[in-house]
């Protein structure tokens, strides 16, 4: 398990990120937006107190609707396009950090599958971890 402070960043290293607190949880998300900002079945997460998080850098800000129809703003490198992390207006004071964007994410461990009901037929998401069709009332 990894202790915090921990660190991440973009590709191109113009944009790094620093987290001095444990995550709240880890998550595999599997909604449409993911799919597309991430260019793969799912996203792993891990959510973090925003005031745990700093950011040097400028990344650019992308604009989606979740499904609450409230605004999610995923964050990325305009330079070398790496997404990097994404706060939602219906859970302010937390940021959903990427784990392929963690300079280590081999710490990491799952603990729920999120948004199933649009999970990819050939997901393989395995009956032994928790899964939710959307997100889940306390994540």
């Amino acid at each position: 398990m990894m202790t915090a402070p921990f660190e991440g960043g973009c590709a191109c290293q113009s944009i790094r990120y620093k987290v001095n607190a444990e995550p709240l949880f880890t998550a595999h998300c599997h909604c449409k937006d993911c799919q597309k900002m991430t260019g793969a079945h799912m996203a792993t997460i891990a959510g973090v107190s925003s005031d745990t998080f700093t950011v040097n850098g400028e990344p650019k800000v992308y604009v989606t609707k979740g499904d609450s129809g409230r605004d999610v703003q995923r964050s990325f490198c305009a330079e070398c396009g790496s997404t990097l992390f994404s706060t939602c207006d219906v859970m302010p004071g937390l940021h959903f950090i990427e784990a392929g964007s963690l300079d280590d994410a081999s710490w990491l461990s799952p603990t729920m599958h999120i948004y199933t009901s649009s999970a990819q037929p050939w997901a393989g998401i395995p009956d032994s971890i928790e899964q939710h069709a959307k997100m889940p009332p306390a994540a």
